[in-house]
């Protein structure tokens, strides 16, 4: 019976993998795609980029609303619902992206499917873990949705070079691996993803988790506006450049995933955010400065480099999870604390990339960078008072 339990845990593993690696390769088509396409199709300034990030970042902070709303259905149901939102917005970018309204209206969809499916990824995984082992499995799957996402690149990377396909085609794509995913989550029987859960739930005992998940967000939000923004404005990068940094972040991410989930078995999660705290300070100066430090052509491989240390880094973010796991105070709590703290890190993502814009406006794109680091030393002192009922 424990041999047959074991057995059909194991495939519904197979399948996370399954969803988890077609996401990863719609997130490396869109993610290394978008900011071009913005740029190449509507000229945004710096500012009016950085406003646009409220209306992504809407469905963000209503994740808790959106995923309460839907308390009667099973997690992998949800999730399944919130990759074929991932799949619309892609479809509508791809046929209808290029007038302004509808490029806002399927942003805002791809958002929603986004921001819905983050949390309840992780709460699936947790379910299927076994015990003392929950960091290795968020490890290893984030290592196939990293190789996976190297392959989304790699189209990004061919399609531009080669192929010389438009964005509506590369869209079209990575739509398609999102329907893909849609079908391995519908597929799914996990019994404690199956319960009903909380649809809003607040405990002060997660204070210290919600003021990571604040500081995360704002550290999160400038990486991903004003970082490629860096690139493509001061440096004129372009999309396949993008797709490059991915896979070669995305490669190293292949090996790092499954260590660093280990690593947090093992020593806890305390000096793996301490150590992410004190990089990102590094790479915001990085970011912000490189082009002042007398390397002349050579100053935007600085850049690529903390591009990738960037990406590379926001696989510390397993640490929280499992940091969640360890103090929650009942099992069915963490799904709904999740997405929770998705909102929360949204809250802060709405307002942080109109302040920079402003900030970037103002004193030039290195004030953005070094408030940036700043946030990021605040998240050090924060993670230094993690503790955990192992670790206390």
């Amino acid at each position: 019976m424990a041999e047959t339990a074991r057995a059909a845990r194991q495939r519904q593993v197979l399948l996370l993998v399954g969803a988890t690696a077609l996401l990863g390769v719609s997130s490396g088509i869109f993610e290394t795609t978008f900011n071009n396409f913005l740029s190449d199709t509507f000229h945004l300034s710096a500012a009016a980029r950085g406003r646009l990030e409220f209306p992504r970042e809407l469905p963000g902070f209503l994740t808790a609303l959106l995923s309460g709303a839907l308390f009667f259905l099973m997690e992998t149901r949800i999730a399944a619902l919130a990759s074929l939102g991932i799949a619309a917005g892609m479809i509508g970018l791809s046929l209808w992206g290029g007038h302004y309204p509808s490029m806002l209206l399927f942003m805002v969809i791809w958002s929603a499917g986004t921001h819905l499916v983050m949390p309840l990824h992780n709460s699936i995984a947790l379910s299927l873990a076994d015990e003392g082992k929950q960091a290795s499995l968020l490890g290893r799957l984030g290592s196939a949705s990293t190789a996976a996402t190297v392959i989304g690149c790699g189209f990004v990377w061919a399609s531009i070079d080669s192929l010389h396909l438009d964005y509506a085609a590369i869209f079209a794509v990575g739509a398609v691996a999102a329907t893909g995913a849609a079908l391995f989550m519908a597929t799914m029987r996990v019994h404690s993803a199956g319960v009903r859960r909380k649809p809003f739930l607040v405990r002060p005992q997660y204070r210290l988790f919600y003021l990571l998940s604040v500081l995360f967000g704002a550290r999160k939000q400038v990486f991903v506006t004003f970082g490629p923004w860096v690139l493509i404005k001061v440096f004129e990068q372009p999309a396949s450049t993008f797709a490059q940094l991915w896979i070669a972040s995305s490669i190293i991410g292949v090996v790092l995933r499954p260590v660093l989930g280990t690593w947090i078995d093992r020593y806890g999660e305390r000096p793996v955010l301490v150590m992410d705290a004190l990089l990102t300070a590094l790479v915001c100066l990085g970011y912000g400065f490189a082009e002042h430090l007398g390397l002349g052509r050579h100053a935007v491989h600085l850049v690529y480099l903390c591009y990738m240390m960037d990406q590379i880094l926001f696989a510390t973010g397993m640490a929280r999870t499992t940091y969640l796991d360890k103090i929650a105070v009942k099992r069915d709590d963490i799904a709904p604390t999740l997405s929770l703290s998705v909102s929360i890190d949204h809250l802060v993502s709405m307002t942080v990339p109109a302040l920079g814009g402003l900030l970037w406006a103002a004193y030039g794109y290195p004030s953005v960078f070094l408030a940036a680091a700043m946030v990021a030393v605040v998240n050090g002192a924060a993670a230094m008072r993690i503790r955990t009922p192992a670790a206390a």
